[in-house]
């Protein structure tokens, strides 16, 4: 999904050979810039060294084949400058990917209205302005569809955001070389990390420093997201401390997700968990995960030669997005 769409859009620029992928945090930006061929397939290697700094230069320097991994805090979201700095730092150009923090998206759940598709949007602003704490005139939404139950009413899942913030994000983003092409939120950003399988697998996935969220996805759709709440500092916790208290509390809302899933929804039983957790003692998690539920447990992998860059998940994430968009669209045409 792309709630850029919705704004308006953007002028043409010249292609580049590059993809940029952004995904901000409450208290950073993680940023990854990758050069890809005319297929879509990367180009080289991985070049950056442990700090997270290209190993042939401080900046791409008009380096086609520098692949670029880089955070930088954020104070009071003061995003704009941030991300300013970084453009001219790596002397970005090529297509831009944003994935926005889970401050700046809500998610509420409505009947579907009862108007055509392309009415839709325009009812829901209407429809929605009771549940979140956006103004209509201030709103730029989207939406996917929620599982379907028998004999009840079609329920869809609207994502919405701040018009005025977009606006803003969207005027620093597009500069210079960059084009910013798609927003979408850490949610999906997750879910396109999972290859498309036919049964469904539950995510727990972590941007750095921010909540947790757990996603259950189906051959390759997002059926169901919650948002949870005291666990951004987990990977300040030792050992003693995630085994005594984070891991139960965790593995009790995972219990409660797939109940809703497999009991409300009616939906066959998740039979596989992945973990996605950008801290150090993710596998140590993982195992101990493991032991309180009745599922396999494993690590989410990431796409090679980027794998072990888990903090980069999200920017990594609506990158493949993508790709995906691409391939389907390339379905879709017969191609």
């Amino acid at each position: 999904m792309s709630l850029l769409t919705k704004i308006s859009k953007l002028l043409s620029k010249k292609q580049s050979n590059r993809l940029i992928g952004i995904a901000l945090q409450q208290q950073g930006i993680s940023l990854c810039s990758i050069p890809v061929s005319k297929d879509d397939k990367v180009d080289s290697e991985l070049l950056v060294d442990d700090r997270g700094i290209p190993a042939e230069s401080p900046a791409q320097n008009g380096n086609p084949a520098t692949v670029i991994f880089q955070k930088v805090k954020v104070v009071s979201g003061e995003f704009s400058s941030q991300l300013v700095q970084l453009q001219d730092e790596f002397q970005l150009s090529g297509q831009a990917h944003l994935v926005l923090n889970d401050q700046q998206t809500q998610i509420v759940q409505v009947d579907k209205p009862s108007v055509p598709e392309t009415e839709i949007c325009a009812a829901l602003k209407w429809q929605i302005k009771d549940l979140v704490t956006i103004s209509p005139d201030n709103m730029v939404l989207d939406y996917f569809d929620a599982p379907a139950l028998a004999g009840s009413k079609d329920k869809i899942n609207v994502v919405c955001a701040s018009l005025s913030e977009l606006k803003s994000l969207v005027a620093t983003i597009n500069q210079g070389d960059v084009e910013l092409v798609s927003i979408t939120t850490q949610e999906f950003a997750f879910a396109n990390l999972l290859t498309v399988q036919k049964d469904a697998c539950l995510l727990v996935c972590q941007q750095p420093n921010e909540e947790i969220v757990l996603l259950i996805v189906k051959e390759g759709q997002l059926l169901f997201h919650r948002r949870l709440r005291g666990f951004a500092h987990i990977g300040s916790k030792s050992e003693d401390e995630l085994s005594m208290s984070v891991i139960d509390n965790l593995s009790l809302e995972i219990q409660r997700s797939t109940d809703y899933y497999e009991r409300q929804l009616k939906q066959a039983p998740i039979r596989e968990l992945k973990v996605l957790l950008p801290i150090t003692l993710e596998g140590f998690f993982a195992r101990k995960l493991a032991e309180n539920t009745n599922v396999s447990v494993g690590l989410l992998a990431l796409p090679s030669p980027y794998h072990q860059h888990r903090e980069y998940a999200a920017a990594i994430g609506a990158l493949l997005g993508q790709k995906k968009a691409k391939n389907a669209e390339g379905v879709a045409n017969g191609n």
